[in-house]
C-alpha cells in the first residue's frame, strides 16, 4: 500500500479516512503507522520565503561579509528555533571546517514558516532591506514578531 494522506477539511473526507483505517488489516508483526499532524509548509509559503531571502543576499552585509539565500535560510531559521530539537548546532567537519545542523524549511509546518517568513521581513526590515512592492504590504507581520520577541528577551 503506497502513503495516503488525508486533509481533513470536511465531514466527507473524514469518514473515507475512517472508512480507510476500517479495512486496514490487523496484524501485530507488521502494524500501520498512523501519523495525525498539521499541515506542513504550503508552496505559496515556500514561493513566498524564496524571494525575501534573495533579498537579504543582494542587500544585506552581514559582520563584513555577503551570504547566498541558502546561508540566509539557515540564519533566520536558526533566529526562529523555539525548542532545543530545532536549535542549530555545529560540530566539527570531518574534512574541517565547521558543520551545522538544523532543521529544514521542507519539514516544517505551516506556523512555522509563518514564524520563518516574518523573520525575514523583520530582519530585513531592521537592515533597511528594500522589499517588493508584495513584499511590503506584509511587512505588518515582521513588525508584529519582532515586538513579540522583543517582549520575551526582555
Amino acid at each position: 500500500m503506497d502513503k495516503q494522506v488525508y486533509y481533513l477539511r470536511n465531514t466527507q473526507i473524514r469518514q473515507s479516512l475512517l472508512d480507510q483505517i476500517r479495512q486496514l488489516p490487523l496484524d501485530p508483526s507488521k502494524p500501520f503507522e498512523i501519523e495525525v499532524s498539521p499541515p506542513k509548509r504550503t508552496l505559496s509559503q515556500n514561493r513566498k520565503m524564496w524571494p525575501l531571502l534573495h533579498d537579504l543576499s543582494l542587500q544585506v552585509v552581514w559582520y563584513g561579509e555577503k551570504y547566498d539565500e541558502d546561508d540566509w535560510k539557515d540564519m533566520i531559521t536558526a533566529l526562529v528555533a523555539k525548542t532545543k530539537k530545532q536549535e542549530q548546532r555545529t560540530a566539527p567537519g570531518i574534512g574541517g571546517g565547521v558543520v551545522m545542523f538544523g532543521e529544514r524549511t521542507s519539514k516544517m509546518r505551516v506556523s512555522q514558516m509563518v514564524d520563518v517568513i516574518e523573520a525575514i521581513y523583520w530582519f530585513g526590515t531592521e537592515q533597511g532591506v528594500k522589499f517588493s512592492e508584495e513584499s511590503r504590504l506584509r511587512i505588518e507581520w515582521a513588525q508584529r514578531w519582532g515586538e513579540q520577541n522583543k517582549r520575551a528577551a526582555a
